[in-house]
């Protein structure tokens, strides 16, 4: 306990890289609280370590929540902007493009399901498509098979 005490710069240090690790690996930068208070322990610990910083606990406190509130400031908006910059794309597997024909009519005011794999899915379509049609699926969601006639 009296290492902790005494080497407060290796302490700042290591409490940031534990925190950056919970904050990467378990939430997985959901939140960015701890990427910042993380990034703010290793960057006092290190002006702690090359003496630009008296080593003293109060010093510490001050030093972090400044640090943590201007990495905040900072990296708040380019941080969300990346995180919600996802690219959505269709996945393109055989299971979609199954053919089949239809046994019944499917429009939008009827309910028609299809046996495939074990799972009765729902038919639907953009357009009415008549009963005998031979039909192939475009797009999947859960429990929806939506389809359009083979040209």
């Amino acid at each position: 306990m009296d290492s902790i005490i005494d080497n407060i710069a290796q302490t700042l240090v290591i409490a940031g890289i534990v925190a950056l690790i919970i904050e990467i690996v378990i939430l997985g930068f959901a939140t960015f609280v701890l990427l910042f208070l993380g990034l703010s322990l290793i960057l006092s610990g290190s002006m702690m370590y090359a003496e630009l910083i008296a080593p003293s606990w109060l010093n510490a406190l001050w030093v972090n929540a400044v640090l943590t509130f201007l990495l905040a400031l900072l990296l708040w908006k380019p941080l969300k902007r990346m995180q919600n910059n996802v690219e959505s794309s269709d996945v393109k597997s055989d299971f979609a493009e199954i053919e089949f024909a239809l046994s019944d009519d499917v429009n939008q005011n009827t309910t028609v399901h299809y046996a495939y794999s074990g799972i009765q899915w729902q038919l639907k379509s953009q357009s009415p498509i008549t009963k005998g049609t031979m039909v192939k699926v475009i797009k999947k969601e859960v429990g929806v098979l939506w389809i359009e006639p083979i040209a």
